[in-house]
């Protein structure tokens, strides 16, 4: 069970990765260079859907696995900066 709940926020933190890039290279330049503001509407809604599901995957990781608060914070820290959810998934399944 420990290693599903590991391994289910590391696919959590790719696609919340992969979103938030969408979201900044792609739906942004389309709203403001292209004017199609629908971009950035269906493709925030899925960031944030997925930016909500990795800050709860993450607190339940914290208590399961116990980590320190700065992991935690850290964790949560690469949440809001673009590449790092993938440096994220890297050192976690290192820790594994």
């Amino acid at each position: 069970m420990k290693g599903q709940l590991l391994k289910r926020f590391r696919q959590v933190a790719v696609l919340e990765g992969i979103s938030y890039l969408l979201l900044l290279f792609i739906a942004m330049p389309l709203k403001y260079f292209a004017d199609l503001p629908e971009a950035v509407k269906y493709t925030g809604w899925a960031h944030g859907v997925l930016f909500i599901l990795y800050a709860i995957l993450l607190i339940q990781c914290w208590q399961e696995y116990s980590w320190k608060f700065g992991k935690a914070a850290l964790v949560f820290v690469a949440s809001l900066l673009p590449f790092a959810p993938f440096y994220v998934d890297r050192k976690l399944k290192d820790d594994q």
